[in-house]
């Protein structure tokens, strides 16, 4: 396993989850390639996003169904300042880990999390682990204990 993975696993393990992290020889960069890669419906993939406050500079994550989009004003409002969608070079920064690869836990700073409510529909969710070819599994209520994420609708 490659050591992003690796460093996931162990943060899920540290937290007490039993999810395990597996690599697959399939792309899951993007939600759909997730999705086809592991057999899954789209909206079961949870997207890792990261925004940027426009005035705080403070970094924000937020787990998303893989059909959904951000409105970031809505988002915004609740944070309670404008935000923008993190760059790669900021997201590296907060999350310790590349674009396409972004797992909801182990992040080198602490992130104020939102988690989509409409994650809530499924009963298995997949999320990245680390790399663009790993992935754990998870439940809507692990995920949201795992971010320690306000559940929020941010469409």
């Amino acid at each position: 396993m490659q050591a992003s993975a690796v460093k996931v696993q162990s943060a899920l393990q540290d937290l007490g989850m039993s999810c395990q992290v597996r690599e697959l020889p399939g792309s899951t960069r993007t939600a759909v390639e997730a999705a086809e890669s592991i057999g899954c419906e789209v909206a079961q993939i949870v997207k890792s996003l990261v925004f940027q406050g426009k005035q705080s500079g403070e970094g924000y994550f937020v787990a998303v169904s893989g059909t959904n989009r951000v409105h970031e004003k809505r988002l915004g409002r609740l944070i309670g300042e404008p935000i923008r969608k993190a760059d790669a070079e900021f997201t590296r920064q907060v999350t310790g880990y590349a674009i396409g690869g972004i797992p909801p836990v182990g992040h080198a700073r602490k992130l104020k999390a939102f988690v989509d409510e409409d994650l809530f529909q499924y009963e298995v969710l997949w999320a990245a682990a680390g790399t663009p070819f790993a992935v754990f599994s998870t439940t809507p209520d692990q995920l949201k204990t795992m971010c320690e994420g306000a559940l929020v609708c941010v469409t």
